[in-house]
C-alpha cells in the first residue's frame, strides 16, 4: 500500500474499532465490520505462509476442507465423555447451530471461512465458555496460534478497553482469562486444519492431551513460571 492507501486503511480500521467498542456485547454486525477492516492482504499473506509450514494446515487450505453437515442430535447421543457430545452440548445449550459455510474461491477467503466454521469447536477443546471471560480466553488462544491475524488482536484490545470503561471490577478475571488463553495457545499443537469431523467419538480429555491443551489453571500458572524463567 502507498501512504495514502495506508492512511485510508488505518482510518477505516480505527473507525470500525471504535464502532465495536461502543456496540453491545455480541453485536455480530460490528464484529463482521471489524473482521473485514482487519483483513488486509499483507497480514493474510504472512498468516498463509506461517500456516503452510504445518502439513495439516497446508492440506486443509489446498483442499478447502470443510466440516460438512453436522447432526447435533446424533452427536448428543454419543457417550458424555466424547468430544462430539461436548460439542453438541455446547451448541444446544447456547441455542447455536453449525454454520453453513460457502465454498471459498481463494486461499485468503478460505482462511476466514475456516476460522468462522471452527470457532465453536475451539471453544470446546479449549474449555472456553461463551461469557466475556470465555471469549477473551479464546481470542488470546487464537492470537497465540495465528500471530498475523489482526482481528483477534483487535478483539483483545476491544475487550480490554471496554473493561477499562465500564467493567473495571472484572479486570482481574478478564486478565486471568487472557493469560490462560495465551499460554494454552502457545503450548498447544497447531489446531488450524484439523479434521474435527473424524474425531467426534474420541474422549475429549484424550483429544486435549494429544493436542497439548491443558485447561487446568494450576498447570497454566506452572507454565507461566517456566516461560518466565
Amino acid at each position: 500500500m502507498d501512504n495514502y492507501e495506508s492512511q485510508q486503511w488505518e482510518n477505516q480500521l480505527l473507525e470500525r474499532f471504535m464502532e465495536i467498542v461502543k456496540a453491545p456485547y455480541g453485536d455480530f454486525a460490528a464484529i463482521g465490520n471489524l473482521s473485514r477492516a482487519t483483513s488486509d492482504a499483507e497480514s493474510f499473506k504472512q498468516l498463509l505462509e506461517s500456516l503452510s509450514r504445518y502439513p495439516q494446515a497446508k492440506s486443509a487450505i489446498q483442499e478447502r476442507f470443510q466440516l460438512g453437515n453436522i447432526d447435533l442430535l446424533q452427536l448428543y447421543r454419543l457417550p458424555s465423555d466424547t468430544f462430539g457430545y461436548a460439542y453438541a452440548a455446547h451448541m444446544l445449550d447456547n441455542g447455536l447451530k453449525p454454520l453453513q459455510i460457502p465454498s471459498a474461491e481463494d486461499d485468503y477467503t478460505y482462511l476466514g471461512l475456516h476460522m468462522t466454521e471452527i470457532h465453536d469447536i475451539w471453544h470446546v477443546v479449549t474449555g472456553s465458555d461463551t461469557s466475556m471471560e470465555g471469549e477473551i480466553q479464546l481470542h488470546a488462544f487464537t492470537a497465540a496460534q495465528l500471530h498475523f491475524a489482526r482481528f483477534y488482536w483487535a478483539m483483545i484490545a476491544k475487550n480490554l478497553l471496554k473493561t477499562a470503561i465500564d467493567a473495571i471490577e472484572q479486570a482481574d478475571r478478564r486478565m486471568d482469562a487472557l493469560t490462560r488463553g495465551w499460554m494454552m495457545g502457545k503450548q498447544a499443537h497447531p489446531l488450524f486444519g484439523i479434521r474435527w469431523n473424524t474425531l467426534w467419538e474420541m474422549p475429549l480429555e484424550q483429544l486435549r492431551t494429544e493436542l497439548n491443551i491443558s485447561t487446568s489453571s494450576e498447570k497454566t500458572v506452572l507454565a507461566m513460571g517456566h516461560f518466565g524463567s
